[in-house]
């Protein structure tokens, strides 16, 4: 992965100036940034308190949680080809769990009713061995909550996500992870276990300037939850893949239904949103994309913002201390506004359908105008003309109408509806009538037109 333009001077150093107050106010022993802008990375950087000793783009750091965005890839992929649902229960897959009714995708997305963690002792501070079993780590009491009402985050969750993985694939979550996700996007960087060179993980006193080592455990089988070691260069990569996606992996209709949200989130926490395997926030007017992450020792985040092309990963060596993800954000917003991201070049399209292009233009629901625009590939779009309302982009189908594919009219059919000499009358759109003119007279209006038309004050 090759640097792209250079970013200005003035950039470089709010980026700098942004990690070094992280590494000292959050008192963590190293710290490794990364910028990603239009798909090649544009900055890198790194604080230490060993002088010399700074990590680079190259430094291995755990990444906790953002493991499980790779193991949602995984589950996908199951899914793109055809050998599960994401409506199946686990049960049809993964028999005799004792969560088998939760369905895969409530699992993808923490809306199972999971616990949040494994019985004790606390799993990530102790090695996977003693949990050998799936008993093991769902417990008596796997469910605490009604599935599908609401997100609750399950890290047991995961680990049963992975193990449909290798129920389905016949082999080992790291080895499918290896050569579905990582050989192919060439992450060489990211493995199961440490590979030098590669930061210890150390607990920060919270009250003296002194420091502990953290022991690093193998998860075992909650590997799939947050067992990855990786580096700022391979986490871009990914978060390149997770914008575009990548056709050898999954397909871009797939991670674009990673991103959207799959359940309400927990009572009091509305800044932010779960899909499949990733996390959404709103910070200001932006939407960022992507996980945090954590295990004793270390703090990772990866944040993605597809409008503005622009991914931060920020890696830290500390239990706690900087708030990783905010760092993160910030780094995505500081390149965002300080050079906004410069759009590509209007161009006319390649050929044009003179029956298509005669729809285009103004349309009435009722007395809302709306306006109807072509797009690549036959596509629709339609846009209120004035104020809020609901827009949607649509898809061509094979029959000649077109499917919704985003807001209130997703999956909704909009199709062309004929006069008996061919003309055409109205648009159908999911049962709503769009006419040429308010109230088309000479159009089918479901309850008809007063007779008179329209008047003044004067009746």
């Amino acid at each position: 992965m090759t640097s792209s333009e250079a970013l200005l001077p003035s950039t470089r150093r709010a980026l700098l100036h942004r990690i070094a107050i992280a590494q000292s106010e959050g008192r963590a022993p190293s710290v490794v940034a990364a910028v990603l802008r239009d798909g090649q990375i544009a900055w890198s950087g790194s604080r230490s308190c060993v002088d010399g000793h700074a990590p680079d783009a190259d430094t291995q750091f755990r990444i906790g949680s953002i493991t499980k965005t790779f193991t949602a890839v995984l589950v996908l992929r199951l899914r793109d080809e055809g050998l599960l649902d994401l409506d199946d229960p686990l049960e049809k897959h993964l028999p005799g769990t004792g969560a088998g009714a939760a369905t895969v995708f409530q699992l993808l997305g923490h809306s199972a009713g999971l616990a949040a963690e494994t019985p004790a002792p606390w799993w990530e501070r102790t090695p996977g061995t003693i949990r050998p079993e799936l008993d093991d780590v769902l417990g008596e009491q796997p469910q605490l909550h009604p599935a599908g009402r609401s997100h609750h985050y399950s890290n047991p969750g995961y680990t049963l996500l992975g193990s449909l993985v290798e129920a389905l694939r016949g082999a080992s979550w790291a080895e499918v992870l290896h050569r579905e996700i990582l050989e192919p996007l060439g992450m060489d960087r990211t493995t199961p276990e440490p590979q030098a060179p590669h930061a210890g993980g150390w607990a920060v006193h919270p009250w003296a300037d002194v420091m502990l080592p953290e022991p690093t455990e193998d998860l075992g089988l909650m590997a799939p939850a947050g067992q990855l070691w990786s580096t700022t260069t391979d986490l871009l990569r990914f978060a390149s893949f997770l914008a575009r996606g990548d056709d050898r992996v999954l397909r871009a209709s797939s991670v674009e239904e990673m991103r959207t949200p799959s359940a309400p989130p927990e009572a009091g926490d509305w800044a932010g949103a779960y899909g499949l395997g990733l996390q959404a926030v709103r910070r200001e007017d932006r939407t960022l994309l992507g996980h945090t992450g954590s295990l004793p020792g270390f703090l990772a985040a990866l944040w993605f913002s597809v409008e503005d092309d622009v991914a931060a990963v920020v890696l830290t060596n500390a239990t706690s201390g900087p708030l990783t993800g905010a760092v993160a954000a910030d780094l995505v917003q500081i390149v965002a506004e300080a050079e906004p991201r410069i759009p590509e070049p209007w161009r006319p399209l390649p050929d044009v359908d003179k029956e298509l292009l005669a729809l285009a233009g103004p349309w009435y629901w009722g007395t809302h105008a709306y306006v109807l625009k072509l797009a690549a590939e036959r596509g629709l779009e339609l846009q209120p003309l004035r104020g809020a309302g609901r827009s949607a982009r649509f898809r061509a189908c094979p029959d000649g109408t077109w499917t919704g594919l985003n807001g209130y009219y997703a999956g909704e059919t909009l199709r062309v509806v004929r006069a008996d000499d061919g003309t055409v009358d109205h648009l159908d759109l999911g049962s709503f009538v769009f006419t040429r003119e308010p109230y088309d007279k000479g159009a089918s209006i479901p309850g008809g037109v007063a007779e008179g038309g329209w008047r003044g004050l004067a009746i």
